[in-house]
């Protein structure tokens, strides 16, 4: 078992806190370590050999912790830790050394312990008072020895079996109360701790699991120390175990996590967080033992990490949101070669990001869904040229455009008839020509475009979208008829925005986006029934608050529910002003709602809006959007990110556009310019959004920030009872050189208040 010591799994840390004494001969092995000079000891043989004449404070030989650990670094690694493969081996205890072999009953008895709560309060504050810490240095050396005495000092009843998932047996205040306390004792108490941690870790590293096991799992885990890079390295075999656990044990503490408090549950969360980006950039070099001996690292904290996600998931509401599980970090790294990884092995024992996707931020799955679209477009265009080489044609650069050319008049028919003809081409960069209007296309058209045909096609005359007042949503009209090429239209220019980075002023509800994931891509086979999501009367009030909320109180009525509502399983809809009576289940006119039948009522009803009446119109709608979106990228996303993709994110920070905005004819420090940006940072929210809804188009953000809208500020030469104008196809705002920040405040208020007739508006 000989070797360099440096290969000792917990390096510094483990010497730190195993020798207690310092001899001459561990001075000098410290300084090597930490200088990088020759070790005076050439093997672990001849180290732990001259360690197991010393003793620590305890009396115990020095010996055992560091056999202990050099063999968890050289017994059998276990692969890392992905979402589609799980560690199911485990090692016998009889494959430890002798060293570190303890008597250890397969179902050991718990030993009683009375300490509460305000009596460890009271020893913390006596401590502090008198200086003497011998009692609390007892009571942590104890504690954390071992997961027996762990399950002891924290269990709320040391031997019941607490084997559920709503209550996991463990006091919860008190363990807040001992870590609290730990980083306020002394530095001698804190390495017992981490010393006690790293022998319960090595004595448990066995199967099979008890719930006393992931009961200390889940305290151990919540350990503040870990926030400290000098503890990595325990921190991470601690990681390892807990990813290595049973998918059932899994499924426990997920339920568990979810409990504990929302300022704990973020705490832990952004420590994993934090630990992933040394990992990856650590500050120092030496910092952190070698990535190449430590792989296992980043794939078992981010293992760890999707419970904490799942918890937070399976939370109603949810903790904490989603985009706060986003690792900035990982925009710094070569994601696209963590996509094609992904995609060449899948769910194999290969660890990729994208297995994870809740840690990837939306920034990052837009620019993996463009790079990806592309490559097909890249390749789509190379067919092309070679084609026309082959038949020796003249080469067209146009062939590398999606071209559209339409009339004004008729923008709506000319713009279908397009895309229809090009379906081809619709992953190729898209360009706009308005015909009979002279001008290049440098991203303005393309926008004015978008602008005015969204705006056509969801005008309430025009009848394929009912808009909601209550919820200021579209949802599908249920009409049917012999085509539906209209609404694919509007699945291709949702899918073209994404793809041309242009946010759309489109309002559907979050289950719209759920649905146009389901299934994620497109199925092999044509025929397949596609956007059938599991509908919700929370879906359902997403997008008609009236109808769910009345829904609601038929399920909560306590009186007759048959004779007080009269209702049958049948149900009424108008469709371009004739009223159709359609039966939720056979024979359904002849079926009364009861109080045994109401549940089965509301979700028929739920699911009969939201999937089956517009299942035709959604369908089209769906092939549409995946047609130039088409990509395994969008398995990385969720609902909510392709709703952010497609119009942008709800959350202004003006601030931001303020430092990103460009001047035309201004500079940034002329009156009219600091009179608007001080008029406009104390907008409340809606007349913020209202002004960006003036400039923009839009009132949310694109995916990338502030920073992408190219937001500018122009000057005009008219009188200043001019209002501000905008031009929302550039971006632009147009402002007379206003006298008095009054002046301007008034003008723009009334522009933004009513911007119909404006600009382009």
């Amino acid at each position: 078992m000989g070797g360099p010591v440096w290969d000792l799994p917990f390096g510094r840390e483990l010497l730190n806190l195993w020798c207690q004494n310092p001899t001459d001969d561990v001075i000098f092995l410290r300084q090597g370590l930490g200088r990088g000079v020759k070790q005076p000891f050439p093997s672990l043989g001849t180290f732990v050999s001259t360690l197991s004449q010393r003793r620590d404070a305890g009396g115990r030989s020095l010996a055992g912790g560091l056999m202990g650990a050099h063999w968890l670094r050289h017994a059998r690694e276990l692969p890392p830790i992905c979402s589609g493969v799980r560690q199911k081996q485990r090692l016998s205890v009889d494959a430890l050394p002798p060293e570190v072999k303890a008597p250890f009953p397969s179902d050991p008895v718990i030993p009683p312990r009375s300490k509460t709560s305000k009596e460890f309060q009271e020893d913390v504050e006596r401590a502090v008072q008198s200086g003497d810490w011998k009692e609390l240095r007892d009571f942590y050396l104890t504690t954390f020895s071992s997961f027996t005495e762990i399950n002891a000092a924290f269990k709320r009843e040391a031997n019941g079996s607490f084997n559920t998932i709503d209550d996991s047996g463990v006091n919860g205040k008190f363990v807040n109360g001992v870590y609290d306390a730990l980083l306020s004792t002394p530095q001698d108490i804190q390495k017992l701790v981490l010393k006690g941690i790293i022998n319960s870790l090595l004595r448990e590293w066995k199967g099979p699991r008890t719930k006393d096991d992931l009961r200390a799992y889940f305290i151990l885990v919540q350990n503040p120390q870990y926030s400290s890079t000098s503890t990595y390295v325990i921190y991470a075999h601690l990681l390892r175990q807990v990813a290595a656990l049973s998918e059932a044990d899994h499924h426990f503490l997920v339920h568990w996590l979810k409990k504990l408090s929302a300022r704990r549950f973020r705490q832990l969360v952004e420590r994993l967080l934090q630990f992933i980006s040394a990992r990856l950039l650590p500050a120092e070099p030496d910092e952190l033992p070698p990535s190449a001996k430590c792989s296992w690292w980043i794939p078992s904290a981010t293992k760890v990490l999707s419970l904490f996600n799942a918890a937070n998931s399976v939370s109603s509401p949810p903790i904490m949101p989603f985009t706060d599980f986003y690792n900035i970090t990982l925009e710094h790294m070569d994601y696209m070669e963590e996509y094609r990884s992904w995609q060449n092995y899948g769910n194999s024992s290969r660890f990729s990001f994208c297995q994870f996707p809740f840690i990837l931020s939306t920034v990052v799955k837009k620019v993996i869904i463009q790079k990806d679209s592309e490559q097909q477009m890249i390749s789509q265009a190379r067919q092309s040229l070679v084609s026309k080489v082959s038949r020796r044609q003249r080469v067209d650069m146009k062939l590398l455009f999606l071209n559209i050319k339409v009339r004004r008049a008729e923008l709506l028919r000319d713009s279908l008839d397009e895309l229809t003809r090009k379906r081809s081409d619709l992953k190729k960069k898209l360009r706009v020509t308005f015909v009979g209007e002279a001008g290049l296309d440098m991203g303005g058209l393309t926008k004015e475009w978008f602008l005015l045909l969204v705006r056509q096609i969801f005008h309430t005359d025009y009848g394929m979208f009912t808009y909601m007042k209550d919820s200021r949503c579209h949802w599908f009209s249920s009409w049917k008829c012999d085509n539906y090429s209209e609404f694919q239209l509007v699945g291709t220019l949702m899918g073209l925005a994404v793809y041309n980075s242009i946010a759309l002023d489109i309002h559907f509800p979050l289950c719209c986006y759920r649905k146009l994931l389901t299934p994620p891509t497109v199925p092999c086979d044509q025929n397949a029934i596609v956007g059938m999501a599991t509908a919700t009367l929370d879906d359902l009030q997403q997008a008609m608050p009236e109808l769910a909320q009345g829904l609601g109180q038929l399920l909560s009525y306590e009186g007759n529910v048959e004779e007080d509502f009269y209702l049958t399983f049948q149900v009424f809809q108008e469709e371009v002003g004739v009223v159709r009576s359609y039966n939720l289940k056979p024979g359904g006119d002849r079926i009364s709602v009861t109080r045994q039948n109401r549940k089965e009522y509301v979700q028929l009803y739920v699911d009969f809006l939201l999937n089956k009446s517009v299942c035709k119109q959604f369908a089209a709608f769906y092939h549409g959007f995946h047609g130039v979106c088409a990509s395994d990228a969008l398995m990385l996303l969720r609902p909510e990110e392709v709703e952010m993709l497609v119009c942008g994110s709800p959350d202004l920070d003006l601030g931001a556009l303020q430092r990103a905005a460009q001047y035309e004819g201004y500079s940034r420090t002329d009156a009219t310019v600091r009179f608007f940006w001080d008029v406009v940072l104390v907008f409340p929210l809606d007349l913020q959004k209202k002004m960006l809804h003036f400039t923009t188009g839009s009132d949310r953000v694109p995916v990338g920030g502030m920073a992408d809208l190219n937001f500018k500020i122009s000057k005009i030469d008219a009188p200043t009872d001019w209002l501000p104008v905008s031009h929302t196809c550039f971006n632009q705002i147009c402002l007379p050189p206003y006298r008095t920040r009054k002046e301007l405040k008034h003008k723009l208020t009334i522009a933004i208040s009513n911007a119909e007739g404006f600009g382009l508006e």
